[in-house]
C-alpha cells in the first residue's frame, strides 16, 4: 500500500490550507488519481490497524438499501452515529437514526420519493447489465442526486463508480470521490470498493482486475498532522490476500446480496498499530 502513502505525501507536498465545512480547517489537494492491481494482493492499509469487518458490513449495509443508522449500529459498526442523533436527522424532520437518502437508498432506489423505494434500483441495473451486455460502457452507479444532496447531514463522498470488463473475463472498477478525508475515510474507502469488486466480479463469473481511486477534494484536517506523520514513519507489510468462502453458488444480484462477514477470509493481513484520530462532523 505505498500508494497510499504516496497519496498522504501528494497533499502534504502540493496541498494548501483551505476551510471547511466542519470548522476543522485542511490542508487540500484538488485531483488525483491511484491505481490497485486486486490481482497482486487485496488493497488494505498496513501501516495502521483498518478493521476490514467495519469496511465489509458498512458495505453490505449500503448493498442492502438501509439508510437506517441503528441497523448497521447493531453489527458493532458506530461509523456513522454522529450523523445519526436525535439532534442532526431533526434538522431534516426525520426521527434519530434515519439518515435520509444516502447510499443505500441512492444504490437502490435512486430518483424516489423517500423513504419510499419507488426509484432505480441501480444494482439489480448494473448486475444485469454485466450479465447481458458486459461491453457496455453504462455500467454506472450514481450516489449524487442534486434533488436529495441538501436534505441529509452528509451526502455522499464517494459519487460515482463504473465497471468495465476487459476480454469477457476482467472486471474493472473506477470511483469518483468528491471528498475525501485522507486520513479516516480513505483506507476505508480503498478497501471498500476492492471488496465490492471483487464481489460483483465473483456473482457475474469474473475474476477482478483493476481498482482506480479518483479524487476531487482530497484534504488532510488540520487535526490529523501528527497522525499522518506518524504513519509515514511506518513500513508497510506485505498485502493479504481475499478469498471468498463458501459462496460458490452466488450469482446474480440475489448471490451478491447474500454475502455476510462469514464469507469473507482476509489472509494474511499483517498491520502496525491503530492510530486514533478525530472524526469532523
Amino acid at each position: 500500500m505505498r500508494q497510499y502513502h504516496d497519496l498522504l505525501k501528494h497533499i502534504l507536498a502540493n496541498g494548501s490550507p483551505a476551510d471547511d465545512r466542519t470548522g476543522t480547517g485542511t490542508i487540500s489537494a484538488f485531483g488525483y488519481q491511484t491505481r490497485f492491481d486486486l490481482r497482486d494482493g487485496f488493497p488494505i492499509v498496513t501501516t495502521k490497524k483498518v478493521p476490514f469487518r467495519w469496511v465489509a458490513e458498512e458495505l453490505f449495509w449500503f448493498l442492502s438499501g438501509s439508510t437506517d443508522e441503528k441497523e448497521l449500529n447493531a453489527r458493532g459498526v458506530d461509523i456513522w452515529q454522529e450523523w445519526a442523533t436525535a439532534e442532526q436527522t431533526a434538522r431534516f424532520g426525520r426521527k434519530e437514526g434515519d439518515l435520509g437518502p444516502v447510499y443505500g437508498y441512492l444504490w437502490r432506489s435512486f430518483g424516489g420519493s423517500y423513504p419510499q423505494t419507488d426509484g432505480v434500483d441501480q444494482i439489480a441495473r448494473l448486475i444485469r447489465e454485466i450479465e447481458r451486455n458486459p461491453n457496455s460502457r453504462r455500467l454506472l452507479v450514481s450516489g449524487w442526486d442534486p434533488r436529495v444532496c441538501d436534505d441529509v447531514a452528509l451526502p455522499p463522498c464517494h459519487t460515482l463508480f463504473q465497471f468495465k470488463v476487459e476480454n469477457g473475463r476482467t472486471l474493472h472498477c473506477q470511483l469518483y470521490q468528491r471528498s475525501a478525508d485522507a486520513f479516516l475515510g480513505v483506507p476505508f474507502n480503498i478497501s471498500s470498493y476492492a471488496l465490492l469488486t471483487h464481489l460483483v466480479a465473483h456473482v457475474c463469473g469474473l475474476v477482478p482486475g483493476e481498482f482506480i481511486h479518483t479524487f476531487g477534494d482530497l484534504h488532510i484536517y488540520s487535526n490529523h498532522r501528527e497522525q499522518v506523520d506518524e504513519l509515514l514513519t511506518r513500513e508497510p507489510f506485505e498485502l493479504p490476500e481475499l478469498k471468498l468462502v463458501d459462496a460458490e453458488a452466488f450469482r446474480g444480484l440475489e448471490g451478491l446480496l447474500k454475502f455476510r462477514y462469514e464469507n469473507l477470509a482476509l489472509t494474511g493481513y499483517r498491520s502496525h498499530g491503530k492510530i486514533a484520530a478525530p472524526v469532523a462532523v
